[in-house]
């Protein structure tokens, strides 16, 4: 847990790294949270949360979700085990050593309970949380925390398929029916989130995977400036970064490593279908977004065409079928007595916390 920094870690703040263009120390404490870091799976989400937690002023947790787990705040009164049930969802309370007994059981509703835990976290640091199970929700998540801030990381909707699917070899959470789906339909759902939050003046800034590997400075200190803290030359490096809060599993290596690096050549591993069907969807959405998005793209997707309306069509309900089933499973865990909760998944060889395999999506919707 971060908490207020000491006089010699302000005035090493306020040097280190600094340039003409930091802004002054009466400035560092213009805002102070939630700042939500959002993006879909194998998008560099894990990456960007190591980075930015090096910073002294910046206390993320790493896939909390709790604003996301409303069902435990219906009426806005917590149910009297939500802390129990957050734990059981994915361990967030342990991973980031959070005592239980720190935070009171009777909570006014979610906003309050996520304040409360969240800060409890970060101390005096910007508190939030990092989480690709936001891509849908962000709208959501302005209107329940009206101070928010986002932060938004695209990638080639191709290289997250195939960082998906080569997840999926070892980790069965990513190997569920439909992933690849909830992915590439779900990217879209989060531009149209992240334009229409903006549009109503919520603070939101957009950054891309490939040039945070490619010039991390550069995208580091663009993201201090809209944060409005001074940039620190520590968010540089994953040297010596806080990370016990991530899940253990063989996708998360380049972020338990020490280097950022960009992935060379792979092994093709989209099916040839899936790989026609990206292109199609992102030759459609550079028609809408003028060219402008996505930015980074296959360039076969210029002249792949558009998907057709039975395409279009098919998937879109076959997507919705699939997070209708992802906020059943949510629902679950928010009402399903633990018990029986806890029977199942021993049964299912996962009586261990946290577990990734057991954690669906969250739900974005109201």
């Amino acid at each position: 847990m971060k908490t207020e920094l000491s006089t010699v870690e302000e005035n090493a703040l306020s040097h280190e790294g600094a340039t003409d263009g930091d802004l002054p120390s009466d400035s560092q404490t213009a805002f102070q949270g939630p700042l939500f870091v959002v993006g879909m799976w194998r998008s560099g989400t894990s990456l960007l949360y190591a980075l930015l937690n090096q910073h002294p002023r910046i206390a993320l947790m790493y896939e909390g979700d709790l604003p996301l787990m409303w069902p435990l705040f219906l009426g806005g009164k917590a149910k009297s085990d939500w802390l129990e049930r957050w734990e059981f969802w994915n361990g967030a309370l342990s991973r980031h050593q959070i005592a239980h007994e720190n935070i009171p059981a009777q909570v006014a509703g979610l906003r309050a309970a996520t304040e409360l835990a969240y800060r409890e976290h970060a101390g005096d640091a910007i508190w939030g949380c990092k989480s690709p199970t936001y891509y849908d929700a962000i709208e959501k998540l302005a209107r329940d925390f009206p101070a928010a801030r986002f932060i938004v990381i695209y990638r080639n909707p191709a290289d997250i398929c195939r960082s998906i699917v080569r997840a999926g070899r070892k980790a069965s959470w990513f190997s569920r029916s439909g992933m690849t789906l909830r992915a590439l339909l779900g990217y879209a759902e989060m531009k149209k989130g992240a334009d229409r939050v903006a549009a109503q003046g919520a603070p939101v800034h957009l950054l891309q995977y490939e040039e945070l590997v490619r010039q991390p400075e550069s995208v580091l200190r663009g993201i201090c400036e809209f944060l409005q803290i001074p940039f620190d030359s520590r968010m540089v490096s994953l040297e010596n970064a806080e990370r016990s809060a991530i899940y253990e599993a063989e996708h998360h290596a380049m972020v338990k490593s020490k280097q950022i690096r960009a992935m060379g050549p792979r092994e093709e591993v989209l099916p040839a279908a899936l790989k026609r069907k990206i292109a199609r969807y992102t030759h459609l959405w550079r028609e809408e977004y003028d060219g402008a998005w996505p930015a980074h793209a296959e360039t076969d997707s210029a002249s792949a065409g558009n998907p057709g309306w039975l395409e279009r069509f098919s998937d879109s309900m076959l997507y919705r079928t699939y997070r209708i089933f992802d906020e059943a499973v949510l629902l679950l865990y928010c009402f399903a007595p633990l018990g029986l909760l806890r029977l199942y998944r021993e049964r299912k060889g996962n009586a261990e916390m946290p577990k990734q395999s057991e954690r669906a999506p969250a739900p974005g919707a109201d």
